[in-house]
């Protein structure tokens, strides 16, 4: 059984074409601008637990939206908490020609892991910074198992889209921007990067859980500083640079 905190039949924003969207429960990441505090522990009352043919029931129903470019994502919270149980649901997907999507943080890097990325059309891979200082900062955890996914993404050849958010303060100093772009620059696995600008529309969420929002004040970034980092990222990295 699988832990799910939510699921949206109707995605447009993580992989390819329509997607069935399924958000994890669970996330070892603590990234100060989450914005979906609601999916970071394992457990919570309002959690469903799915099976994997529970949520090939809802894929077929849908089979007619999805077409030839959409199909399953799985997102969260933290997927890889629940590799294992992925990689049931994804060799299904396999053999009904499903086509899928892995959003991940990258925290996790083990065998499993290994063998769920082997199963994945498009690891779709957030690294949140390039500094292990700043990624700490960031996370409260570091950035070696993510880089290390990353690594092990371009040695199998599988397709990957990376993911940036960009936040005033903490993910836009120039030094950085420059380092993260470089050190991708010659992968050939990356087919897509998507710099999204940081937004505030989860700070309700640690309102309604009662917690604290570590980026109180801080304002969504500018468009000038929006296409400064952009224009940084297509010098290394050309027209797969997209701004969502």
């Amino acid at each position: 059984m699988l832990r799910i905190h939510s699921i949206d039949t109707f995605g447009t924003h993580d992989g390819p074409g329509i997607r069935l969207v399924v958000f994890t429960q669970g996330c070892q990441f603590r990234c100060v601008y989450c914005h979906n505090p609601d999916t970071q522990d394992l457990e919570t009352s309002a959690m469903k637990l799915l099976s994997v043919e529970q949520i090939l029931a809802i894929l077929r129903k849908g089979k007619s939206y999805y077409g030839a470019d959409g199909g399953l994502t799985v997102s969260g919270g933290e997927p890889t908490l629940q590799a294992a149980e992925l990689i049931e649901l994804f060799t299904a997907c396999k053999q009904h020609n499903v086509h899928t999507c892995l959003d991940t943080c990258g925290a996790i890097f083990d065998q499993t892991v290994q063998q769920l990325y082997d199963l994945t059309d498009i690891v779709l891979l957030d690294v949140k910074h390039i500094d292990p200082i700043w990624h700490q900062r960031l996370t409260k955890a570091s950035n070696e198992n993510v880089l290390k996914n990353a690594a092990y993404r371009e040695q199998t050849g599988g397709a990957m889209w990376l993911r940036y958010v960009l936040v005033p303060g903490w993910t836009d100093q120039e030094e950085h921007l420059h380092a993260w772009a470089r050190y991708f620059q010659a992968y050939r696995s990356v087919t897509r990067v998507e710099l999204i600008p940081y937004h505030e529309l989860g700070v309700y969420k640690y309102r309604s859980l009662g917690r604290p929002y570590a980026l109180e004040g801080v304002s969504p970034p500018t468009l000038a500083a929006i296409t400064q980092a952009a224009t940084i990222f297509r010098n290394y990295l050309g027209d797969k640079v997209v701004v969502v």
